[in-house]
């Protein structure tokens, strides 16, 4: 029994650190129409830039200094959008490709970093919470708080008047320059916040793992795509908060998949594989549930056949 509940509690915190990623896609992708590729570059930035910061000694301001490298290469992804003409998804591959060389400079030509004997958030969370029955779930805590305050951002700042026309930006974009909204800083305004909880994640991640590698942001497009397409699935009457809330709920369903195949012993090399099934799920179940009813009457109808013919 208490195997499983550590299995869930892992598959928790990992799932809601990567949630903030999941999050960001749903601001880019869902809110904005912009598929940002530059999601693994971006997450490894905020890493990087946050190992270092705390190793420096500075664990509170490791935080706020890995958002201001998403938000830095968010305006970047967006500028060559908006006012190079470069196609968004062309934009995402080339800013992720810079990031690489980026991530290797800011870990000072390294591609590994060692956080064991840093001071970080979370091992301040765990001081804090010493000697209280808190004391074991302070990753849980600081991964239940970052989410917590990121859902509720959204939620209040999308019924702005900003947040409107990021919305009204991702569904009309001519309709918004028909008002005299300038949609290009629009865009840049958005991608900046998505790529902030971008880097969020990948800077609580790292301090989580207690190490950085320059290849621990691959695959988070794919991961935070799949997540977002699960909560998708049983969101799709939700205002606002409620499609962010189901995000982080796919992200933990995701986790949970994830953390199962590991528990079985399944081969590293094979999670990708497994990343790319649960996508392809998630994307094609809204269409198979429309067919299903079609797929039912044939069954039904071949079977009547092979009855009468019998």
């Amino acid at each position: 029994m208490s195997s499983i509940l550590t299995l869930a509690q892992t598959a928790l915190e990992l799932g809601l650190i990567s949630s903030l990623t999941v999050l960001a896609l749903f601001v880019s992708y869902s809110m904005l129409n912009v598929c940002d590729l530059s999601t693994d570059g971006c997450f490894t930035l905020g890493a990087t830039v946050g190992a270092v910061v705390a190793i420096a000694g500075h664990p509170y301001l490791s935080v706020p200094a890995a958002m201001a490298a998403g938000i830095l290469s968010g305006f970047v992804t967006a500028i060559l959008q908006t006012k190079m003409g470069i196609d968004s998804l062309l934009a995402g591959i080339i800013v992720n490709t810079a990031l690489y060389s980026v991530n290797i400079a800011v870990m000072g030509n390294s591609s590994l970093l060692n956080m064991n004997k840093t001071d970080t958030v979370l091992t301040q969370a765990k001081a804090l919470l010493e000697g209280t029955f808190l004391s074991e779930h302070y990753k849980l805590i600081i991964a239940v708080i970052a989410v917590a305050a990121v859902v509720i951002f959204i939620a209040v700042f999308f019924k702005t008047k900003l947040g409107l026309a990021i919305r009204a930006t991702g569904n009309n974009p001519d309709m918004v320059r028909s008002s005299s909204i300038n949609t290009a800083v629009i865009t840049v305004i958005g991608l900046c916040i998505a790529n902030s909880f971008t880097a969020l994640s990948g800077c609580l991640l790292a301090q989580m793992q207690k190490s950085v590698n320059i290849d621990i942001g691959t695959g988070m497009v794919t991961i935070a795509l799949a997540s977002l397409l699960i909560g998708n699935i049983f969101s799709s009457r939700s205002g606002i908060t409620g499609k962010a809330v189901f995000a982080v709920v796919g992200a933990f369903i995701f986790r949970l998949v994830y953390t199962i195949a590991l528990r079985f012993n399944m081969p590293a090399f094979m999670l990708k594989l497994v990343s790319s099934v649960i996508v392809i799920i998630a994307i094609s179940a809204p269409y198979l549930k429309k067919q299903f009813p079609v797929f039912k009457r044939r069954f039904l109808a071949k079977r009547k056949g092979e009855n009468v013919n019998a």
